[in-house]
């Protein structure tokens, strides 16, 4: 009979990239129950879907497009909110969901191996579907008001990629950390209400004051979210936050596996 023989690496980045290729479908599975479990039993199933970013547009169009009146130029304000809240909304999404997906899957770890980075890897699927409904929305309001995608429509999916990676940054990060530290359950949502006001979704980056724009960039999700607009309505640039956004999400990434890593060797044994 043949044995396998699992042990722990010995390095931090000897990632066995392969093991979780091979358990794709594993991560496709799980997928598809997060996907038919987060509608099940509701009464208008999958509009939540669309129901979700619907309100929060609504609620920001008021606060940033009414009370406060913000500038966005030629571009109506619900238009301007809509695209900036693509990137926050999977990020969003993904932070909260893969953040507690080794928690919520502490029975299945203390009984079965498999790579424990392919539960947070499945969240990154699921909230896709998020994203799709909000770019449709997006689509929707464009057809409204007689808008036509701009030219650097076709720079979209490198923002997309952009926005899975900070997602999972976030995601593997809070996921890792929730095994020692339960409370940051609490502080990923914490992050996801504060975040929201301190990522300009309903209003540009230009309209910070200059002396705290260093600090406002060290937002990992300005950059995407002026992306996302540039790319679809052809708002100027944002290349300061860009680059900065690109360095501190490879960051957070990076660092976030290697913990995982680390955590992933005893998380049966303490989660």
């Amino acid at each position: 009979m043949k044995k396998t023989i699992i042990t722990p690496h010995n390095s931090f980045f000897n990632l066995n990239y392969k093991e979780i290729y091979n358990y794709r479908d594993l991560l496709w599975s799980l997928a598809w129950k997060d996907l038919r479990v987060k509608y099940a039993q509701t009464f208008i199933g999958f509009l939540w879907a669309l129901i979700n970013p619907l309100f929060t547009l609504l609620i920001l169009t008021f606060v940033f497009g009414i009370v406060v009146d913000v500038n966005t130029g030629d571009t109506p304000h619900l238009l301007f909110t809509i695209v900036g809240l693509c990137g926050w909304t999977y990020f969003s999404t993904l932070l909260t969901e893969a953040g507690n997906s080794i928690v919520s899957h502490q029975n299945m770890i203390q009984k079965i191996y498999f790579p424990r980075l392919v539960l947070p890897l499945s969240k990154a699927i699921t909230g896709l579907i998020d994203l799709g409904v909000t770019l449709m929305l997006v689509l929707l309001l464009m057809m409204v008001y007689g808008f036509t995608p701009s030219v650097n429509i076709i720079y979209l999916p490198l923002f997309i990629i952009l926005a899975v990676l900070s997602g999972l940054a976030g995601g593997i990060w809070v996921s890792a950390l929730s095994v020692r530290y339960r409370d940051f359950r609490f502080v990923s949502q914490f992050i996801v209400r504060l975040g929201l006001y301190a990522t300009p979704v309903a209003y540009a980056s230009t309209s910070v004051p200059e002396g705290y724009r260093l600090i406002f960039n060290l937002n990992p999700l300005v950059g995407i979210v002026e992306g996302f607009r540039w790319s679809i309505l052809g708002t100027p640039p944002y290349l300061d936050g860009l680059y900065i956004s690109i360095v501190i999400v490879f960051i957070l990434l990076i660092s976030g596996i290697i913990y995982f890593h680390k955590i992933e060797k005893i998380m049966a044994d303490i989660i």
